[in-house]
């Protein structure tokens, strides 16, 4: 009995992303440290609220110039890319998911690392607000 309800509570928090909700909130807060938290965790999420209805920024712990130094620390020989494998790797190291991508071995500049990191961080915050 107890079983199922404890199963019935993860699939709840699943389906509504919670874990990943909470991963992202608590980075932030680590991130920030500010001086009242609870505060600012409202801050967060009204932002993600925001952002989901306009086109105002959601609230990342990277930003352009964080974006900028990844791809020149992984494109070490500054060719103006790196590759399919590296871009996964990145992505993972920022917690985003690698499905969907291309399966061929193709190249990322530094343009199409920005545009897309920022569009997986976006999407990572919107699954919360459905």
């Amino acid at each position: 009995m107890a079983a199922a309800s404890e199963q019935r509570g993860r699939e709840y928090l699943e389906r509504y992303k919670i874990p990943e909700l909470l991963h992202n909130l608590s980075a932030l807060l680590l991130y920030h440290r500010p001086e009242r938290p609870r505060e600012f965790l409202i801050n967060a999420l009204e932002r993600a609220k925001l952002a989901k209805l306009t086109d105002a920024e959601y609230p990342y712990l990277v930003d352009e110039s964080n974006l900028e130094s990844m791809f020149e620390m992984l494109d070490v020989t500054s060719q103006g890319y790196i590759t399919l494998v590296q871009y996964k790797g990145a992505l993972q190291t920022l917690g985003l998911t690698t499905q969907n991508l291309p399966c061929e071995d193709t190249t990322i500049t530094l343009e199409i690392f920005k545009k897309e990191v920022k569009k997986l961080l976006q999407e990572s915050w919107a699954i919360y607000q459905s």
